[in-house]
């Protein structure tokens, strides 16, 4: 009995959260009717909060890369659970920490919005940095590669070390949310083995009707607010008989109202976490299988 009530209460909580998303999506997805008040745009403040955040852990990965060791998080853990972790990656377990930077030692508000900050790593045995390059840069494949999460990619144009790509998203959590976006990538080689990129979203559209004869694009900071912004840094490095691959993450979404946030900011916050972490198991198995294919 005491089981069967358990099992009850977690499906009261998910479809309770599910209509409460639900709700939120459908209010999201139409128009303000007279007297309510329209829906937040991406304001100015929230802005620049996101870009204050970015310029520090910009500053704080230009460091990290200089001084050239511990370049993986779990570099800086203690000893012994800097050892566990490292036995956990060769194990194929893949290792995940929430980031929060921090202006002179204080927490950043964003307001209207929130950031999520996540960086993980894997360990690809066998692997080499060409073969983890030749994964990460043929963007007309990573709607292959990245399924479903990616649902169409296009290069767009290279120069040298420097990518612009197209790739569609689609997000799927009790709602469906896809979103068209532009990257600028640059790719740096920092010695025999060792390499990191620079990936900048710089046009981030939401997709209304997805699919259907009336699709459209709705305005860039104009719409249902959930991804504004996004930031990523990649890093490479082999070692150990085979390549550590790590990717951070910084996102920018609007921010919960804070009736119902107490409920669904857990559920809104594993998002990010989950979608970087399919993205390093699916960067493992396609970079395994080339090397297979050798």
């Amino acid at each position: 009995m005491r089981r069967l009530k358990s099992v009850v209460d977690k499906t009261g909580r998910a479809i309770w959260l599910w209509l409460v998303m639900l709700a939120m999506h459908q209010v999201s997805a139409r128009p303000a009717r007279a007297g309510e008040p329209p829906l937040p745009k991406l304001k100015t403040e929230t802005q620049e909060a996101f870009e204050r955040y970015v310029k520090l852990t910009e500053a704080r990965n230009e460091t990290e890369l200089k001084r050239g060791t511990g370049l993986l998080w779990i570099d800086g853990l203690p000893e012994q659970q800097r050892a566990e972790a490292y036995a956990a990656l060769k194990r194929g377990e893949i290792k995940m920490q929430k980031l929060e930077m921090r202006d002179n030692g204080k927490t950043m508000r964003c307001p209207s919005g929130m950031i999520h900050h996540w960086t993980g790593v894997v360990f690809i045995p066998g692997a080499k940095l060409g073969d983890v390059l030749g994964v990460l840069q043929d963007y007309d494949r990573h709607s292959v590669y990245y399924a479903p999460d990616v649902e169409r990619s296009k290069l767009e144009s290279r120069d040298g070390d420097h990518f612009r790509v197209f790739l569609r998203f689609r997000r799927h959590k009790v709602i469906t949310v896809v979103l068209n976006t532009e990257h600028e990538v640059q790719y740096f080689q920092d010695a025999p083995g060792r390499a990191h990129s620079r990936s900048s979203a710089v046009r981030i559209a939401e997709v209304e009707n997805a699919g259907k004869t009336d699709e459209r694009e709705k305005t860039p900071g104009d719409d249902s607010g959930f991804m504004w912004r996004m930031e990523t840094w990649w890093r490479m490095e082999e070692r150990d008989g085979g390549i550590y691959v790590q990717s951070e993450v910084a996102s920018l979404t609007r921010d919960i109202p804070a009736v119902i946030g107490w409920m669904i900011e857990p559920f809104v916050t594993s998002i990010p976490k989950e979608s970087l972490t399919f993205t390093l198991e699916a960067t493992r198995k396609v970079a395994q299988a080339h090397r297979a294919g050798h």
